[in-house]
């Protein structure tokens, strides 16, 4: 079962190389926060679906229940498949952490940002992760 897509159409990576600029990944963030949120709320209905299936009441009918867990993990596996096809990095689920491949000062980076961030405010080394976000106006 794959998913509608989020939005009529697939947004490709801004360029050839798949690098985004801080512009450019912020006239993307429209699209990809409406994917991050199908992500979330999906991933939220997956470990629900998971906690009831592991102690399961009376009333439950547990192979219905696995039956729409695996459905449900399907529909978040087209989600993130659609993120990963725009050319950025999903990495948290549950809060909607986003990273954007980019170059500053001749090597790649990654802008970052999450759900409830208006706008790209913050990147990092590659092997830094989250706890190495510095502020996007060091290379905006």
């Amino acid at each position: 079962m794959t998913p509608e897509p989020t939005s009529n159409a697939l947004a490709a990576p801004p360029t050839e190389t798949g690098y985004f600029t801080v512009e450019q990944a912020n006239r993307a963030l429209p699209y990809i926060r409406r994917v991050a949120e199908d992500i979330r709320n999906t991933f939220k209905q997956a470990v629900e679906l998971q906690q009831s299936m592991e102690r399961p009441d009376i009333a439950d009918n547990v192979n219905a229940l696995r039956e729409h867990y695996e459905q449900i993990v399907d529909k978040l596996n087209g989600y993130v498949d659609e993120l990963s096809e725009t050319g950025v990095a999903l990495k948290d689920f549950e809060i909607g952490l986003i990273d954007f491949p980019a170059l500053h000062e001749g090597r790649e980076v990654l802008l970052c940002w999450k759900l409830g961030e208006p706008r790209i405010v913050a990147w990092h080394e590659t092997d830094t992760g989250f706890a190495g976000r510095r502020d996007i106006a060091e290379i905006g």
